[in-house]
């Protein structure tokens, strides 16, 4: 496959694939951003902790509610963004096009839950909002899998040798990761809905539950630091190897 960053004879066809580019760029530093922002605006808002949420109560109802949500909704709507920035990008790939696509409609659903968040955090005793709030947690997680396939994707059509053997390693490892978390959280959610477990069963669940912090910042940190290491590092070898050379 010939280099896709090399500088083509058409102006007007060197002129899109630097626009496509160009938007490549942007939607790569706002799913950078989007991410962290995200997680954190979100696990804030639905904690207890998320105290911060009663300075609007001074607004009217309506409009205190609505400004209470806008933090969850504008973060996860930021990572919407950025994966449409980045689907400018080389739209006749099939393969690539595919793993976009899932990506985009995983962001749509988490953008759809996250007012939830805030639902949550006003009647934690609901049902309805306790799952989810759960099923925004899960689909998070789906929606960090898919973007590692993006860049395994993307990482393939670029024509740096060290990025895509980078990307090919770390996205592998981050899948694995991630994977690991949906299974501690099944089996820990599956073992809390039977009431007589057998001792070592009741052990390993108490195990996890007082280890739970521990497996957050193994199993879904550690992913998500190394998938925005990817994200930058890929925007930097972009901009180097392109619009550095238009210098």
């Amino acid at each position: 496959m010939d280099s896709i960053l090399e500088t083509r004879p058409e102006p007007v066809a060197n002129a899109e694939l630097l626009r496509s580019l160009g938007r490549l760029v942007r939607g790569l530093s706002a799913l950078f951003w989007g991410l962290p922002l995200a997680l954190i605006v979100c696990a804030q808002t639905a904690s207890s902790r998320g105290d911060w949420l009663k300075s609007f109560s001074e607004l009217p109802r309506w409009l205190g509610t609505l400004a209470a949500m806008m933090p969850s909704l504008a973060s996860t709507a930021l990572l919407v963004y950025g994966l449409w920035q980045v689907g400018d990008f080389q739209k006749q790939e099939r393969v690539w096009r595919n793993a976009l696509d899932r990506a985009r409609i995983l962001s749509l659903v988490n953008l759809g839950l996250s007012p939830f968040v805030y639902w949550y955090n006003r009647i934690p005793a609901n049902g309805f909002f306790l799952v989810m709030v759960l099923l925004l947690a899960f689909s998070g997680l789906l929606f960090l899998g898919s973007l590692n396939l993006v860049l395994q994707r993307l990482g393939a059509m670029l024509p740096d040798e060290a990025l895509r053997l980078e990307i090919r390693q770390f996205t592998a490892l981050n899948l694995r990761l991630l994977f690991a978390t949906l299974l501690v959280g099944a089996v820990y959610f599956g073992l809390g809905q039977f009431e007589d477990l057998p001792r070592w069963l009741g052990g390993v669940a108490t195990l996890i539950g007082h280890g739970s912090a521990w497996f957050l910042i193994l199993l879904v940190l550690l992913p998500l630091a190394m998938t925005m290491a990817l994200l930058w590092k890929t925007k930097e070898v972009i901009l180097d190897n392109v619009f550095g050379a238009q210098q």
